[in-house]
């Protein structure tokens, strides 16, 4: 039973990897292009690809909202610009700085940027992952308010053992019993909608798979709340701690070495936190992706090559997506953690 159960796993995996990624494998003289398989799908994009079907595109349309100078906001679906379709002017930029985006040729014939709002791949993927937790917390909540003498168990369980975890182990350890409760709340979310979009992500079918928390402008965004957090709250211990630290004084003056080197680490933590982030869901999306496309790159090289390269990267892409799933909440704990750890340094007192 448990080997016909892997088997069927394994025939699963393997049918998912070819329904999703055989019709984008498609290229002149039997090529593919890896490098737009994998781009195509970790970049952000104006319509949500689900499949092909018969030669036929599956996908959502999503709506396109731009502002010229000409003519005001206009907005329309994305289908209008399929395939190098211009509309009203718009068209999709194929090379260059604005490769993907929506641009439009001005007087001097130069593409240029109009102010796009559009709701894109990564945005739905943001209002879903945000629908998602508001379900998860207004739910559990609700129990509570329904049962409140009552132990939780099944899901309302498991959110209260990892709310407990972050809030008791994490935040509370890291700020400190006295200063914590202002910034549970701001953590605790940051961890649940780290690890909710981490886990979408992983997800390769619809409505998952969208790039958010490997969108560096998703991981700025959040880094830029922990800055605030950080510097907006903090005592004047830690203020002189940067502009006069506890060192020797030939490093503060005449030249402030030391002054300098800690103000500049004010602004080095919260960008750390951002590339962090950033690379590890960037770097395994790609990953998974380049081994797939081994699949269609050995097709040209016999049958037997093929299929002993397709079991090879299966296994390889299966191991990737368990190590996926770790890195998730390993992801999402890191980033709870050291945003927990500044806020705790910035409130210590003599």
């Amino acid at each position: 039973m448990k080997n016909n159960l892997k088997n069927n796993r394994l025939a699963g995996w393997i049918l998912l990897m070819w329904l999703c990624f055989l019709p984008m494998a498609k290229a002149e003289s039997g090529k593919i292009n890896v490098q737009d398989i994998v781009f195509s799908h970790i970049q952000d994009a104006y319509t949500w690809h689900i499949t092909e079907w018969n030669g036929k595109e599956i996908a959502i349309s999503l709506p396109i909202v731009v502002k010229s100078e000409e003519n005001g906001w206009e907005v329309f679906l994305s289908d209008r610009l399929h395939h190098g379709q211009t509309y009203h002017d718009f068209y999709i930029s194929q090379e260059g700085d604005h490769a993907g985006k929506v641009v439009k040729k001005n007087s001097r014939g130069e593409e240029e940027r109009p102010l796009d709002l559009s709701l894109t791949k990564n945005v739905c993927g943001l209002l879903l992952s945000c629908g998602l937790l508001l379900f998860i917390i207004l739910r559990t909540a609700n129990w509570y308010k329904k049962h409140p003498n009552e132990v939780p168990n099944g899901f309302t369980g498991v959110i209260e053992v990892m709310v407990t975890y972050i809030e008791n182990d994490v935040i509370r350890n890291s700020i400190g019993k006295e200063h914590y409760k202002p910034f549970s709340s701001y953590l605790l979310t940051v961890f649940f909608f780290i690890l909710i979009n981490n886990l979408i992500g992983i997800i390769p079918v619809f409505p998952g798979g969208a790039n958010v928390t490997g969108n560096i402008t998703i991981t700025f965004v959040l880094a830029l709340c922990t800055f605030f957090a950080i510097n907006v709250f903090a005592t004047k211990v830690y203020w002189k701690e940067i502009f006069w630290p506890k060192v020797p004084i030939f490093l503060k003056v005449p030249l402030p070495i030391m002054p300098f080197v800690e103000f500049f680490g004010v602004f080095t933590k919260p960008f750390a936190l951002m590339i962090r982030l950033f690379a590890n869901i960037m770097a395994g999306h790609t990953i998974i992706l380049a081994l797939t496309c081994l699949i269609f790159i050995t097709v040209s090289m016999g049958v037997i090559v093929n299929l002993g390269m397709t079991f090879i990267s299966v296994l390889f892409c299966v191991f990737m997506n368990c190590l996926e799933l770790f890195v998730a909440c390993l992801q999402a704990y890191i980033f709870t953690l050291l945003s927990a750890n500044y806020i705790g340094l910035a409130k210590v007192k003599d």
